[in-house]
């Protein structure tokens, strides 16, 4: 009781973050200009998060951003410098807009606010938030969804200005990443995938987790079918923004498709495996040798550090002999494994490991345009298996408060950046899969009462209401349309208080007569009902 008492005085007696804010700032040693960049932030935020709610729904709530985005500055900034863009010699690097060390705890970034607060948000997440055992995609899933996330995090300051909502596909750090980003918060919630990336004791292993959840909502095809396109995608993106990622993945490549022809003739594979078990087994009496031989570790100490920099050189005989200790048993543990695959069972299972790695590793190429077309085509269809998800969403709607919420969440997704030139929503390939989505939202929409039949013909109150889910007026109750005929032309308004749109052009197959309306022309109408 106290606490809803509590809750009740914090909403009656508003909470001043920009006195927060100043209070930590005080604290730290910023110059003054990556103060004022920090606050001005946090300004705009408190003006637009209003609208963010309104247009995405599922999110956190203003009171969470802030908190969190305070804290961050409080708690994973020891330095923040603001950078001039104009002296040559305080240039970040080419292509780059900011630096963080993580270790340090510091960000460099230029006087962008954007920018900084996508550091900000990139500095506070581990780097990993998938278990080790998930080979390479520990690595990759976790790159997608915390570049994502942060993406995500600078969305308020992006396109929203406290009046308005706007997106600018080239001011997006990675299309790519928002887009599958956005399908996950808007299958399984913001809830979730928060838990996820702040999961850093891998107490749970969360990407079992998001199978589970998924395999309950949408079922086992579509998380099945969702789950292996993301991940080709979390790979092929990784190959694509990191030079030096693409390197390491080519390498692995080569070496999995040497084991993979390997283990395809069975008599060769045990040979194979038996004659490195025997290489380690002659190893290993080396280190016991040396071990137990006090000159002989003298000259190994010498022939290491020789070949040692400064900064790495092994500090003492007892050292090295600790060192020499830990690699003998890591020696060991590659024997175990050795035997644990020449057994029968264990071989099938390693052969099937081995392929399913093949099947990821093969994906990447040097050739980038080859990549490219990779990229898009898995999108294409990720797209087409997020419909059928949102889809059973509309099905399975069971309140008026749930539909208009789907309505929001639709009316997001298909504005999203698909590339540079698109949206969703202008996807050719697509046309087919959101028609069909889009439709089955309106008929249900009609069921509960929550939006208006504007003509009983249903190709053309599709055609009408379509164009809701392409309008970025914030509040979409407060809509109202209105149709007009010019020379012969039927077209679409939709306005608010403060938005007026553009005339939109009703087009259908059929010629449209002004009888199949439910309103006379020029009439203005409230959509919501």
């Amino acid at each position: 009781m106290q606490k809803k008492k509590d809750n009740i005085l914090e909403k009656i007696v508003k909470r001043n973050y920009n006195d927060d804010l100043e209070t930590i700032l005080e604290e730290k040693d910023f110059a003054e200009n990556a103060r004022s960049i920090l606050l001005s932030i946090l300004y705009k935020i408190e003006a637009s998060y209003k609208d963010v709610e309104i247009v995405k729904q599922d999110i956190e709530s203003k009171d969470e951003y802030i908190k969190n985005y305070i804290y961050i500055i409080q708690n994973k900034c020891n330095n923040i410098k603001i950078v001039s863009m104009k002296e040559q010699e305080n240039k970040i690097g080419e292509g780059k807009t900011f630096v963080i060390n993580k270790e340090n705890k510091e960000i460099e970034c230029y006087p962008i606010e954007r920018k900084l607060l996508y550091a900000i948000s990139k500095i506070a997440k581990p780097d990993k938030i998938v278990k080790d055992k998930y080979y390479i995609i520990n690595e990759t899933l976790s790159d997608l969804i915390n570049t994502g996330n942060s993406i995500n995090m600078v969305e308020p300051l992006r396109d929203f200005n406290g009046y308005s909502w706007t997106t600018i596909p080239r001011e997006i750090e990675s299309i790519s990443h928002n887009l599958i980003y956005q399908n996950l918060r808007i299958l399984l919630g913001y809830t979730f995938l928060n838990k996820w990336i702040n999961n850093s004791e891998f107490v749970l292993d969360y990407f079992e987790e998001y199978k589970n959840l998924f395999k309950e909502t949408y079922g086992n095809k579509n998380e099945k079918e969702f789950t292996e396109k993301m991940l080709s995608l979390s790979i092929l993106l990784d190959a694509k923004y990191d030079e030096e990622k693409i390197k390491k993945l080519l390498k692995e490549k080569e070496k999995i498709q040497k084991e993979s022809s390997v283990i395809k003739n069975r008599e060769k594979f045990i040979e194979e495996k038996t004659k490195e078990k025997m290489k380690i087994t002659e190893k290993i009496r080396e280190y016991d040798t040396i071990l137990n031989n006090k000159k002989m570790l003298e000259e190994e100490y010498v022939k290491r550090n020789e070949k040692l920099p400064l900064e790495k050189k092994i500090f003492s005989i007892k050292v090295l002999a600790e060192i020499m200790s830990k690699e003998r048993e890591e020696l060991f543990e590659k024997i175990e494994k050795i035997n644990s695959e020449l057994q029968p069972k264990n071989f099938i299972k390693y052969e099937k490991e081995l392929n399913q790695k093949h099947k990821y590793l093969d994906l990447v190429t040097e050739d980038k345009e080859e990549m490219d077309d990779k990229i898009n085509e898995l999108l294409i269809k990720l797209q087409k298996n997020f419909l059928e998800c949102f889809k059973m969403k509309v099905q399975n709607a069971k309140t008026k408060q749930e539909i208009i919420k789907l309505i929001y969440e639709y009316r997001y997704y298909l504005l999203i950046p698909y590339n540079y030139e698109k949206s969703i929503y202008e996807v050719g390939r697509l046309k087919e899969k959101i028609q069909n989505t889009s439709k089955e939202l309106i008929k249900k929409a009609h069921e509960m009462k929550v939006i208006k039949i504007v003509s009983r013909n249903e190709d053309l109150n599709y055609e009408i209401l379509k164009n809701i889910f392409n309008s970025r007026i914030i509040k979409l109750e407060d809509v109202n349309l209105k149709i007009t005929n010019e020379k012969e032309k039927f077209y679409l308004q939709l306005f608010d208080e403060q938005l007026f749109e553009e005339k939109i052009e009703i087009s259908t197959k059929q010629e449209i007569n002004a009888k199949e309306l439910e309103y006379r022309l020029n009439k203005k109408i409230e959509l919501f009902d």
